[in-house]
């Protein structure tokens, strides 16, 4: 089958530069004789208008030089389009690339997607909003909606402005309903995640999949600053978390559990972010799984 690529460049998204990545691209990709086209990003996030380029231009594959949050908007235009989707991380954390294994060296990356090899990868809603990777509420989200103000991006910036919200972060109160059992808990941070990982190889999910059809649903519930950095940095971040299955939730630091669907309460509405970006938040959110979401172009 002949492949016809897009390359979409997010002119904003992370640090390095893209001159030079649009000069290896158009040298790499006429090396190997594919046909390709080079467009920018749009802030609007609209991508609907690709569903009839595909099919009109017989475009093959669609590659996103960017973030998480392009990733997002690009995937969740081409839902139910027969479309390869690769990715050249270019972003500030990369998660969803770093959990399936793509290089982050562009010429790497290259390589990856001429190899033509795909994966289907699960993705969610929340309250009807594609999240291809991961979403969070709480103390992560209220560091995505700064960082996304700041005019200086980067994992530096990122950085900065979480060690700047831990020591202002406060506990949000919850109800978390699944499998026909509700709890209610004083929580940092929920993370729902499809990834295993935040980004920058800082794990989170640790027995997460990016296709066994399941959710990776994280609570760091209230406890001190000082206790929650040794818990996150020796439970989560080592992976010695553990899945949480007998549903005494009220016990642990932190809660760790599988499922396909489940409804949050939000009461006290806790900022949201949906794959890195900010999003508007709301008192009640369901979700549930996406299975076999999408194909992305992966080792």
């Amino acid at each position: 089958m002949t492949r016809k690529l897009i390359y979409f460049i997010n002119p904003v998204s992370g640090t390095r530069g893209k001159s030079l990545l649009a000069e290896v691209i158009k040298k790499k990709t006429a090396e190997k004789n594919i046909p390709f086209e080079i467009m920018d990003t749009n802030a609007e996030a609209n991508y609907f208008f690709l569903k009839e380029k595909i099919a009109t231009e017989k475009i093959t594959d669609i590659i996103v030089c960017g973030g998480d949050g392009t990733v997002n908007q690009i995937a969740n235009a081409l839902q139910g389009v027969a479309i390869n989707i690769g990715i050249i991380p270019m972003g500030s954390g990369n998660g969803l690339a770093l959990a399936a294994k793509i290089p982050k060296e562009m010429g790497k990356a290259l390589e990856v997607i001429f190899s033509g090899n795909t994966g289907y990868i699960d993705s969610f809603y929340i309250n009807k909003k594609f999240s291809c990777m991961l979403s969070g509420l709480g103390f992560d989200a209220q560091v995505a909606h700064d960082f996304a103000k700041q005019k200086k991006r980067g994992l530096a910036t990122y950085v900065k402005r979480s060690v700047k919200n831990f020591f202002s972060a406060r506990s949000y109160p919850f109800e978390l309903i699944l499998d026909g059992k509700s709890f209610n808990t004083n929580a940092f941070f929920i993370s729902v995640a499809n990834s295993n990982q935040f980004g920058n190889n800082f794990t989170i999910a640790p027995q997460a999949s990016l296709n066994d059809g399941l959710l990776d649903i994280v609570v760091v519930n209230e406890m001190s600053k000082m206790r929650t950095i040794w818990t996150i940095l020796k439970q989560v971040y080592k992976g010695q978390v553990r899945l949480y299955e007998d549903r005494k939730y009220h016990r642990n630091d932190i809660l760790y559990f599988q499922t396909k669907k489940l409804t949050i309460k939000n009461p006290q509405l806790a900022p949201l972010h949906i794959d890195g970006d900010p999003a508007e938040t709301h008192a009640v959110f369901e979700i549930g799984i996406i299975e076999r979401a999408f194909k992305l172009l992966m080792p």
